[in-house]
């Protein structure tokens, strides 16, 4: 029983650098943002060189949406893995835990690796008697 609270105390840990890590990650759209705000300050106040086209500001606006889009997904999913962490050290919320477990699986490799040792983990028969146990009121 000590060992399967170890690991999924290790497992919360893990989970917790992992959402830093989707939440850093999630900064990359941000990229395609500024590219896109860059399209639409040139389309709008922009002077053409002489043979050249200004790009459309319809453009801009794509990526900005997409570049938005994304950050915002990536920080939504970083939460998302914290929250799984937070339920991995109190034994809680155990299928919401199983599924984050599968979903973790997409993200290759880190992902990965995490998600099929959380899954591995959260299918053993005393962890579920922990989760169980948490869930019943004292």
């Amino acid at each position: 029983m000590n060992q399967d609270r170890e690991h999924l105390r290790l497992l919360a840990i893990f989970h917790y650098v992992g959402a830093g890590l989707a939440a850093l990650f999630s900064f990359f759209p941000l990229l395609y943002t500024t590219i896109g705000a860059i399209f639409i300050f040139a389309a709008r106040h922009g002077t053409p060189k002489p043979g050249e086209e200004l790009p459309p500001e319809f453009l801009g606006w794509i990526f900005v949406g997409i570049g938005s889009f994304l950050f915002l997904l990536g920080i939504a999913m970083a939460i998302c893995i914290l929250l799984a962490g937070r339920c991995l050290s109190r034994n809680k919320h155990y299928t919401f835990a199983l599924v984050m477990a599968c979903i973790e699986c997409l993200f290759i490799p880190f992902g990965t690796i995490l998600g099929i040792f959380t899954i591995i983990a959260l299918l053993r028969e005393p962890v579920k008697g922990l989760f169980a146990a948490a869930q019943t009121p004292a």
